[in-house]
């Protein structure tokens, strides 16, 4: 066993690692160790993401919960890479962006092409994914399904500080139909989480990203494409995107002046209706 600092998908290892100890055992943590004859602290620091099993460790694991050697090579190959501090994941692995959300104590993002997936209202997110395309049309009422439960760490007592900006040309970009982008629009103003929004103006030349931060971990930085997710969690890329959030702050409204905004295209002029062109505001 080998302690290292833990990332994002060494959580999800771990994480995973007690799920099937507590479905395919009946033993605790201390329970366990003392089956493999571990000390109590290796399972701690195993089921926690912040030591590398070795091989004969994971064997001796997942024998105890009654997995055999295919499971243990699958699982093997799964995981051979979650202490990395840049991991790729297709967009259909979920589980680890999901658990690295739920568990951070702040939360940054920008999107100049979207509203954030943790507002966006059911009828955005299904229109959404339905101009994308790339999609199979009998999966998007499932992966919509997910996306709106993942907001329910906003609801919670201690949900995460949240910080989104978006991009007002994302406002702009006519997603399903006028009654739908209204109705997102009015979540972005009277939502939990603060929006500060950039000005159609202004330029910033970049895809969009998301800043996880944690109280007992480093800092995760997270981008995510039709084609992959990636998170990063080296210091120099850390530290690129603090620059970038540090930027948006600076051309961004103010929090004040986004609600105003906001509050335009929730009430646009009647005339804007009429189906033909952008919503302008």
């Amino acid at each position: 066993m080998t302690v290292i600092t833990s990332t994002a998908y060494s959580r999800d290892l771990g994480d995973e690692l007690r799920r099937l100890r507590e479905t395919c055992t009946d033993l605790g943590g201390r329970a366990m160790a003392i089956r493999l004859g571990w000390d109590p602290s290796k399972m701690s620091t195993i089921e926690h993401g912040k030591a590398r099993a070795t091989e004969i460790d994971l064997v001796q694991f997942l024998t105890a919960c009654g997995k055999d050697a295919d499971y243990f090579e699958e699982f093997r190959r799964r995981y051979a890479k979650a202490f990395d501090e840049y991991i790729v994941q297709v967009p259909d692995n979920t589980r680890t962006m999901a658990l690295a959300e739920a568990t951070a104590k702040t939360i940054t993002s920008y999107d100049p092409r979207s509203v954030p997936g943790l507002s966006q209202t059911p009828e955005y997110a299904d229109a959404l994914y339905r101009l994308g395309g790339f999609i199979a049309e009998e999966r998007i009422p499932t992966i919509v399904q997910f996306r709106i439960e993942r907001q329910a760490i906003l609801r919670r007592h201690d949900r995460p500080t949240c910080l989104f900006y978006v991009h007002e040309l994302a406002l702009r970009q006519q997603v399903g139909n006028d009654q739908i982008m209204e109705d997102q629009c009015a979540k972005l103003l009277f939502g939990a989480p603060e929006i500060r929004i950039v000005p159609a103006h202004v330029v910033v030349p970049s895809s969009g990203c998301v800043l996880w931060e944690y109280e007992k971990a480093y800092p995760v930085a997270f981008g995510e494409t039709d084609l992959a997710k990636v998170f990063v969690q080296d210091p120099g890329a850390i530290a690129r995107t603090r620059l970038l959030f540090n930027h948006l702050d600076e051309v961004a409204l103010d929090a004040e002046q986004s609600r105003s905004k906001l509050a335009e295209y929730v009430s646009p002029p009647r005339e804007e209706f009429d189906g033909r062109g952008p919503r302008l505001a």
